[in-house]
């Protein structure tokens, strides 16, 4: 099948988590033997941001762990038809300039022969749906939303049986356990936790759930991100952190493999408005065997095993706890890491994914359906 996908950025993953996810689903459908083209516009601001603080190193890790990937730029006056042409499948990115997005739904309805998808990884259809509203779909055969909560939305919009969920999961073939652990790797020390600050949608939530229980757990912890203003960096310094600024997601398994235990915290929007969708970093903590401590959120589809692949604290004082048992309990560790390690290998790989996109794709074609005409909400 000849798949083109349009990014934000392939190449990035500077504040761009998407990239995570797609470059282990395109490195799967590459290994079955479909034909991929990825498309990113010209100047995205991932990869902008990324090159303006670490130059063409940045990219390193990129390059040299996913050898088989590549992008190509689109500059002014680019043909999206022509790009689209011969394709069997589109896939459009919703961090995505609307005036794309409207190219390539006109695309389709011109008589494009490929299926279309609309792929929505993030929380702006609660948050910012006037950001979303200003897409026009109506050339689109579907939409891949990345949990329940969020397709929810797209079905009160009216796509009713054309919205899929279609989570986010862990690229096995980099995110695994260290091929083995012992003196010459050094021991596994203290905890972790790789994520960015953002625009202050769990900026309580850190302090509550990471900052402070570490401190009071006794573990030394260490951060990876970006975005961090000054006053973030203080708080930081406030709590003894060591802060290790920007880390290219291809070098995380490195990082946990380093540490005892790693800390999901939500942001709140995934907590409160769009509950049930936990961040990738989740699916690759478990997949790199690193006990994970949780902050609360509702995982309500079922994804994991609460209190079996992780553990999940209600408060500051239980994540305290929860940190203090896992540091010093190795028969807990091991549970923890076994447990975690069966559910993604059973559930949540790329490769699940990607049988999962190739059985959305066959369901609409099956149905022999044009995409409907409407307004820009559907």
């Amino acid at each position: 099948m000849r798949i083109v996908y349009f990014t934000h950025s392939l190449a990035s993953c500077w504040n761009h988590g998407n990239a995570h996810f797609l470059r282990g689903v395109l490195r799967d459908l590459i290994a079955r033997g479909h034909d991929l083209r990825v498309l990113e516009p010209e100047g995205a601001w991932s990869l902008e941001n990324l090159l303006a603080d670490h130059g063409e190193a940045g990219l390193d890790a990129y390059r040299t762990l996913y050898p088989e990937l590549s992008s190509r730029v689109m500059p002014k006056g680019f043909d999206v038809e022509a790009a689209c042409d011969g394709a069997d499948l589109v896939i459009v990115h919703e961090w995505n300039d609307p005036a794309l997005v409207a190219a390539v739904g006109e695309a389709r309805r011109r008589g494009g022969h490929f299926t279309l998808l609309f792929h929505d990884t993030h929380h702006r259809a609660v948050s910012d749906p006037k950001a979303i509203g200003a897409f026009d779909l109506s050339g689109y055969d579907g939409v891949l939303a990345f949990g329940e909560a969020l397709a929810a939305v797209y079905r009160l919009w009216g796509w009713e049986d054309r919205v899929f969920v279609w989570h986010e999961a862990a690229d096995v073939r980099l995110f695994h356990p260290p091929a083995a652990e012992g003196p010459e790797e050094g021991p596994r020390e203290g905890a972790v936790w790789i994520g960015n600050w953002g625009d202050g949608e769990r900026t309580e939530e850190l302090e509550r759930f990471l900052f402070a229980p570490a401190r009071d757990a006794g573990l030394p912890l260490e951060i990876y991100g970006v975005r961090y203003p000054a006053e973030a960096l203080a708080t930081l310094k406030r709590y003894g952190i060591a802060y290790r600024g920007w880390l290219p997601n291809a070098r995380a398994p490195e990082i946990f493999a380093r540490h005892r235990v790693t800390v999901h915290v939500p942001r709140r929007f995934y907590v409160d408005l769009l509950p049930g969708i936990p961040t990738i970093r989740v699916f690759e903590a478990l997949a790199c065997g690193i006990p994970l401590v949780s902050a609360p959120w509702s995982d309500a589809e079922g994804l994991f095993r609460p209190g079996y692949d992780f553990l999940f604290a209600r408060n500051g004082g239980e994540m305290a706890h929860h940190l203090r048992a896992v540091d010093r309990d190795e028969g807990l560790r091991a549970e923890l890491v076994r447990n975690g390690l069966e559910t993604i290998r059973a559930r949540h790989t790329c490769a699940h994914r990607v049988d999962e996109l190739l059985s959305i794709v066959g369901s609409l074609r099956g149905d022999e359906k044009e995409p409907v005409l409407e307004e820009s909400t559907r």
